[in-house]
């Protein structure tokens, strides 16, 4: 098939990607089509198909990439020895994160029903391995007695739902800078494991 006069993978597949994401996270993904997706990126519904199998494969996509780019940055922030400074430096990193990806966020969470269930299975698996690193950050909290925590799997769970409201409500021109808020985050979340 003849690639679209000016279109360029380098190019075409990238804004694929944007603008089913943007569409997605305004209108679900059931009520998308892949119509709709070549449209917002100006090529023929057809030419879709040369970037993507099908729209599974595209939700997937951008809930994998999501997720792997989530561990790497993580990966890469400095730990400290203190699980206290860990916890801190997660809960500056987590907010910060989201906040610069509001539909990437709103996917991961929103559409999980919408995967088949060996993509939801993979997709769950990432999730576990960034939670679990979580969970190890609490748990060394408890063996170096600065954390009371009495199951640290619900605790890692109710931490990440916490800082995931963030996105739903912060504003940049808001009362509050982001500085500010993550400072208050921070003391919430200490106070919750704390012992």
């Amino acid at each position: 098939m003849a690639r679209t006069q000016g279109s360029h993978s380098d190019i075409t597949g990238p804004r694929i990607r944007e603008a089913a994401l943007r569409l997605f996270a305004q209108h679900g993904y059931a009520a998308v089509s892949m119509r709709q997706i070549a449209k917002e990126v100006g090529v023929q519904a057809g030419a879709l198909y040369n970037y993507t199998p099908d729209k599974q494969s595209l939700l997937f996509n951008l809930m994998a990439g999501h997720m792997a780019e989530l561990q790497a940055a993580w990966d890469s922030v400095p730990q400290a020895d203190s699980a206290l400074e860990r916890l801190r430096a997660f809960t500056g990193f987590h907010i910060r994160f989201h906040l610069e990806r509001p539909d990437a966020v709103f996917i991961a969470y929103m559409e999980l029903r919408n995967l088949t269930e060996e993509n939801f299975t993979v997709i769950e698996s990432l999730r576990r391995d960034y939670e679990n690193g979580v969970e190890g950050i609490l748990k060394q909290g408890v063996e170096q007695g600065v954390f009371a925590i009495p199951d640290t799997k619900i605790a890692t769970l109710a931490v990440i739902a916490m800082l995931n409201g963030v996105n739903t409500w912060y504003r940049s021109e808001g009362r509050l800078s982001l500085d500010e808020v993550e400072r208050v985050y921070w003391g919430m979340v200490q106070k919750a494991v704390s012992s």
